[in-house]
């Protein structure tokens, strides 16, 4: 009778979790909104914003748009996701003007990292059942820093300070 329970427990738990896990870009489709904040050297400055997640016709095409809104202007940016591996959790971002970012969705998170006129920056979107956090973050490569290599145990580091920071809680949209 206790090893008919235990099973049972352990086939229910399975289940729960297997219920529980969430499926990217699926899962999260639909319009956040919230307010964006930036915060450079020249001082901080807050401006709505919105990120738009839909299907396509398409199985592994997803609209993916972002919009800014600058004193009552919208300025869109209309991007499309695109599936390369769902299993290994790798996606494009196709600006739709020859430009494509590589990301890696893992844990909750949509990661990318590019180089843009001399400039690092990564984008990290996480989310979560009713809102998502949307982070971006600018280096200048000119501005590096280098640091060790002072024997052969320790090598050669090159950091970059952030220079600019924009970040986002946007609320999911009920339908």
């Amino acid at each position: 009778m206790n090893k008919l329970i235990i099973i049972l427990f352990f086939l229910s738990y399975q289940l729960l979790i297997s219920q529980e896990e969430k499926q990217f870009p699926q899962d999260y489709l639909g319009s956040y909104i919230g307010t964006l904040n930036i915060t450079s050297p020249k001082g901080s400055q807050s401006l709505e914003m919105e990120f738009h997640l839909n299907n396509t016709q398409k199985k592994d095409k997803y609209q993916y748009t972002i919009v800014y809104i600058v004193e009552g202007n919208r300025q869109e940016r209309n991007y499309q996701l695109l599936v390369k591996d769902m299993e290994k959790g790798l996606f494009e971002i196709d600006e739709n003007n020859g430009i494509i970012l590589s990301a890696q969705f893992t844990n909750g998170v949509l990661y990318s990292m590019f180089e843009v006129q001399g400039n690092l920056l990564t984008t990290t979107e996480r989310f979560y059942e009713d809102k998502m956090e949307f982070e971006i973050t600018f280096a200048n490569k000119a501005q590096k820093v280098v640091s060790g290599n002072t024997n052969e145990e320790t090598p050669e580091v090159i950091s970059y300070p952030i220079t600019v920071v924009q970040s986002a809680t946007l609320y999911k949209q009920k339908i």
